[in-house]
């Protein structure tokens, strides 16, 4: 019994310790701090392909992510269902589970972001079209950033036009990388 419990000891700690890395990721630097004036949060509830990004070591080799929001009116927070296959069309489907609350309520435009217990990081709504049929989300240091369709498979032209939006905002388009649709 005793072994074991070192052994989950163990990993909690280091489970903590990289929970604590990775919040401090990009925190040197000037943040980026810029949103959208407003986010209508019923309208931006639904279904959003990630059709490229800056993304996390946690999405290589994504195909198909899908992010879905639901509002939770009985926790007040937003439920996020993250989906993805992994290394193909036909790989293994992956799911990230996750919660946000509302950090700015005026915009509604600056999110909390929970992918795992304790961590919380900022999810910036920093473009968004105003019939809600795309939108680009950002993080204070830039190290990621996303961006999103209602339709599954927008044209190279539309995704070229999204990524420019990037450079317009002052936000680094470096390194975008398209993430393979296929519905």
């Amino acid at each position: 019994m005793y072994p074991l419990m070192s052994i989950l000891v163990r990993y909690k700690a280091l489970f903590v310790l990289g929970c604590l890395f990775f919040s401090l990721i990009g925190c040197g630097g000037m943040a980026y701090k810029k949103t959208v004036e407003s986010v209508d949060i019923q309208k931006f509830m639904g279904k959003w392909y990630v059709v490229a990004g800056r993304t996390s070591f946690l999405e290589k080799g994504a195909h198909n992510s899908l992010e879905e929001y639901f509002w939770n009116e009985k926790e007040n927070r937003i439920d996020i269902r993250f989906s993805f296959r992994k290394g193909s069309f036909k790989g293994k489907l992956k799911k990230i589970p996750q919660k946000a609350w509302i950090e700015n309520k005026k915009t509604k435009a600056h999110w909390k972001v929970q992918p795992i217990w304790p961590l919380k990081l900022d999810y910036l709504v920093i473009a968004l079209d105003e019939s809600y049929q795309w939108s680009i989300i950002g993080v204070p240091s830039q190290s990621y950033v996303w961006i999103m369709t209602r339709k599954p498979n927008p044209s190279a032209e539309e995704i070229d036009l999204l990524i420019s939006k990037l450079d317009e905002l002052n936000y680094s388009s470096k390194d975008i990388k398209l993430v393979p649709q296929k519905w």
